[in-house]
Parts: C-alpha cells; structure tokens; sequence
C-alpha cells in the first residue's frame, strides 16, 4: 500500500502532527506511544490501514503493517503477523526500550489494551488517547483547509434542500432525499465520533413534537428514531403546517467534517419559534466576536445563556424536556472533538480551533430552531467556514 503523507506535499504536514503529538508526549512525560484506532492512524498517516503507528519522542515513527502483503517496501515500514513481533522489530532496529508507553485506553478494546500491554513487559503504561486529542484539537493550515472545503460542499447541498421538500412528505422521506444529494455532492457517506456510546447515521432531520423526544444520547433534540437499535432523528411524522424542521446533515467529504445546522418552517410557525430563531443567530453573531485565543472556552457558554435569559428564552434553551449543558464542541476529524464549549471548561481558547457552536431552542408542538456553524478561531474572532443563509425560512 501507498502511505500518502510521504509524498513531498504532505511531507511537512506530517512534521507539523508530529511535533504537535510530541509536546503533548513531553508533558505527559512518555517514552513513546503506540497508535491502533482507525482515527488516530489516519491523523499520523494520512491514510488508514490495519496495523500500529510506534511513535517514539526523538526517532522516526515506524509504522507496523497487517498483513504483511500490504507492506510497503521502505525502511519505515515493517510487516508483521502480529503485535506481539513489535518490541522484537524495535530491538532490531537499535529503539531504545520504552519505559513508560502510551497507550489509548480509550480509543480501543480493553482486551486490545491488554494485549499491547503483554508486548511490552516491564514498561509503565499510561493513557495515551487524551494526548493525542489534545493535539488534534488545534489544527494545521492543511486540516483547516480541509475543513473549509468540507464546509463549502455542505452549503451546497443546503442550498438544493428546498428543493428536496415536496408537500406530505415524511421526515424520513426528505432525509433521504437530503442523502442522496450529500453522496451526489461527494459526500463519504461515514459519520466518525469520538467514543463508543454514540451511534448516528448520515445526519439528523426532526420535526415538530419529535424534536422535544429525549434520546439516550446527550442531545438537546434527540427525536424518537424509528427504530429501538437507533433511538435518534427523524422518527416518520408527516411534515405538516406550523412545524419547524430542523437540519443538521452529515458534512464529511474528505476525512474531515464540518457540522451545521440549518432550520425551515412549514408554512407559519408561532411568534415565540421565530423568536427563539432570532434569538440563535443573535447568540452566535455575539460569540463570533468575543470568542478570541485566550478567552476562557466558559465564557461562551455563559454568554449564550445570559442572552437567551435576557429574552425570556431559557426555558427553551438548549433543549426543553432533555437539556445538556453544554453549546458547542470541537469538529475535526470526528464530529465531537475537543474542546466541549460548556460552563465548567475554563481552557483558554486557542488560535486554529476549530469549534462547532450550535445556541438552539426546543418549542413545544412546534419543533426545535436555530442554528448551527463550524468556526475556526482567529486572532480576529471566528471565522465561520460553513457560511450559509441563516433565517427560519419556508419550505
């Protein structure tokens, strides 16, 4: 196989993640760290295989390949039948035995972890998966232009929504056809998360009542599903007058995602929707300009919050029935990245996060409003990278 980012053009975008990963080794204080989940490999390899990325702190990474037929013939990578052959690889090659090894206790299966551990006895093991996300969490210019391409492809299929909708349609009938323009468009038909608890198809389209259905993930506007296996998203109700429908389809085309939201109404829906609307888009203008590199990330959220209690909105906010704490997250190459943009997170903001912020409304019987944009953070403010009209417009 072909590792891509020893091509000459993505040459110095590996030095960058690698440097990147490294100063979070140094503060950790690990001797190196052995990467296997399938997000973490692309990161540090520009493409995926099976197998494991051995990065140590001052020497070459060596990428270790199953089954060896997928090998390339080059001295930074070896074929191997097993994990177990990697600590006999790294002997041969003159590494130095690592003393204390990360691991991604929380990226991989506990007998994965277990296994790893047996390859290497004697060495002190830490949890290598918080390092790595922490230095995915500032991006490079390369991921954030990546990242505005996404954006681009997403808007243009936002644009073609409209003319998805036919009147009696069902939730699920306009997903579906908000689908098949996404692949059209390009669209890689994955949705990545970080974690094992979250399952998700292409995107969420919830109407009405539906919207104000707690799932059992942390979402302000879970929606029913249609099935029990996925409890999330549209659920099969009629799109009918008064209602509100919210979008917030997949926007991965490349490796990365960007994430937005957009909502529609159904012929005229209440003052008090429109106004919850308003009120989101006031939100997110006000964050656009405070949030700049070194603000603490709680901020946001209380920002956002004083203003939808300053407009009588908080009852709404954030949810009705199911609320969360939390506004925003961070967007990469999985959609829940860091940072978590809630109340107790007191980070300071840094230059190229890339952050989705997503200030929305749950009204009753009328369905869920507001909106949704991907944000990379700049000396100037935010720069919006999913720009797209932003008023409760009518399908």
């Amino acid at each position: 196989m072909t590792i891509p980012f020893l091509t000459p053009d993505l040459r110095s975008e590996l030095d960058l993640r690698l440097a990147k990963v490294r100063e979070q080794m140094t503060a950790d204080k690990l001797d190196a760290i052995l990467v296997g989940s399938t997000v973490n490999i692309y990161y540090l390899g520009g493409c995926i295989f099976r197998g494991y990325i051995y990065v140590p702190a001052y020497r070459n990474p060596l990428f270790f390949i199953i089954p060896p037929s997928f090998a390339d013939e080059k001295d930074f990578c070896v074929a191997v039948r097993k994990p177990e052959l990697i600590a006999e690889v790294l002997g041969e090659k003159g590494y130095e035995f690592p003393r204390k090894l990360g691991l991604e206790f929380s990226d991989l299966l506990y007998s994965d972890v277990e296994r790893l551990k047996r390859c290497f006895p004697g060495a002190e093991f830490a949890d290598a998966s918080m390092s790595i996300r922490k230095a995915r969490m500032v991006k490079t210019g390369y991921e954030i232009l990546k990242m505005k391409e996404d954006g681009m492809h997403q808007a243009a299929v936002y644009a073609q929504i409209p003319h998805c909708y036919q009147e009696g349609m069902t939730d699920i009938e306009l997903q579906i056809e908000i689908e098949r323009v996404l692949r059209r468009e390009g669209c890689l038909g994955i949705l990545r998360t970080a974690g094992s608890r979250m399952e998700l198809n292409l995107g969420s389209v919830i109407s009405g009542e539906n919207a104000d259905t707690p799932s059992p993930y942390d979402f302000a506007m879970g929606g029913e599903g249609t099935d029990p296996s996925l409890p999330v998203g549209a659920n099969g109700v009629t799109l009918k007058p008064g209602t509100s429908v919210m979008i917030d389809m997949n926007g991965g085309f490349n490796g990365y995602q960007t994430d937005m939201t957009r909502c529609w109404s159904i012929g005229e829906v209440s003052e008090l929707a429109r106004k919850a609307h308003e009120c989101s888009c006031r939100i997110l203008h006000r964050l656009e300009k405070i949030a700049l590199p070194g603000v603490p990330i709680s901020r946001l959220y209380s920002e956002a919050a004083e203003i939808a209690k300053s407009e009588n909105m908080h009852e709404y906010f954030m949810g009705h029935r199911n609320k969360v704490g939390f506004i925003g997250h961070g967007v990469g190459i999985e959609l829940n990245e860091m940072p978590v943009v809630m109340e107790r997170n007191h980070e300071p903001l840094q230059a190229n996060m890339t952050i989705a912020l997503e200030p929305k409304f749950v009204i009753p019987h009328v369905g869920a409003v507001g909106i949704e944009n991907t944000y990379r953070v700049t000396e100037n403010g935010l720069e919006n990278l999913t720009p797209f009209p932003e008023k409760l417009s009518d399908l």
